[in-house]
């Protein structure tokens, strides 16, 4: 790997910022990350960026926050050091979900953190399944978004195998893409939840629309963050004659309630990614297997630094 390359990572998830560095046959940058006694972040980056094309791995996945503010600052301090480029890799991009007007004078925050993204002097973004494809539209910048479903697929084939006996359902109308994705990748057919929102963070499913009787159910979706929607899809499939239900999510925000709802549920087993760290209490669940998206990331920054297509890593 060329020299010109270096990779540093806020705290967000270091794991796979070191697994990423790892394929890619270099040193993770020596970036230190701390706090203040207030609470204000501290950067300093320990080596020379000039001339050097950078990428900075951070998740703003919970506390988005603060997770945020590293980023912002990381890059503020490497944009002073006078390098030949930024790119953001933003594994889990938080506050996707606000990417629209749902009341009278709300905020379309999405679009806010694009600009703050930029300001602080990112010139380049690469993301992972955001919750709308339409936030890239958000950046004035290149936004490289990466699939999961790939990746995903390829371990439920060596996992489970593939074929009639599964079925591959959507918990919501929006998540049909993603399905249909899925199932093409292990030959399977697919069903649809209807699911209406009646206020934040809660949904209620009412409806499934295709045929699960006998069938080995797999859920489909971008994220699970409290599971509500999640064990409430298992509950329906059962209902319908499912033999099992197992899911399939890129991101495993998990907050709340989440890891109670997914250990009372009857839903069998969980493959996720590592945009985002999972906490010990999860990782004891028993029922959530981890993929690593760091093989995918490395690739697409491997192509991004030598000038080659990242889109053709998903051409069929």
């Amino acid at each position: 790997m060329s020299q010109s390359l270096k990779v540093f990572a806020g705290n967000s998830n270091k794991e796979l910022a070191s697994r990423i560095a790892k394929i890619l046959k270099i040193d993770l940058g020596h970036c230190q990350v701390n706090q203040f006694a207030d609470g204000e972040v501290q950067v300093e980056i320990h080596e020379s960026v000039r001339g050097q094309h950078v990428f900075v791995v951070q998740s703003t996945c919970p506390p988005a926050n603060q997770n945020y503010m590293e980023l912002f600052i990381i890059m503020d301090a490497l944009k002073r050091a006078s390098p030949a480029s930024i790119t953001a890799v933003i594994p889990y991009y938080g506050y996707a979900r606000q990417d629209r007007k749902v009341a009278p004078r709300a905020p379309i925050t999405a679009k806010l953190m694009a600009d703050l993204i930029t300001t602080a002097g990112a010139q380049r973004i690469v993301t992972v399944d955001l919750h709308a494809g339409q936030i890239q539209g958000f950046f004035n910048v290149p936004v490289d978004h990466l699939f999961a479903i790939p990746t995903l697929s390829r371990a439920w084939r060596e996992k489970y195998g593939a074929g009639n006996q599964f079925v591959a359902v959507s918990p919501d109308a929006g998540g049909v893409e993603r399905a249909r994705a899925f199932a093409k990748r292990i030959d399977c057919s697919m069903a649809i939840i209807d699911k209406r929102r009646t206020s934040p963070n809660e949904a209620k499913a009412l409806h499934l629309i295709g045929e699960v009787q006998g069938k080995t159910a797999v859920i489909i979706d971008d994220m699970i963050d409290t599971a509500g929607t999640l064990t409430q899809a298992v509950d329906i499939l059962y209902k319908n004659g499912a033999q099992r239900v197992l899911a399939v999510a890129t991101h495993p925000v998990l907050s709340g309630p989440a890891i109670s709802r997914l250990a009372q549920s009857r839903l069998e087993a969980i493959l996720v990614t590592d945009t985002i760290p999972l906490s010990e209490q999860a990782l004891a669940s028993g029922k959530i297997e981890v993929i690593s998206m760091a093989p995918v990331l490395a690739e697409a920054i491997q192509r991004i630094h030598g000038n080659d297509s990242v889109s053709s890593l998903f051409m069929e």
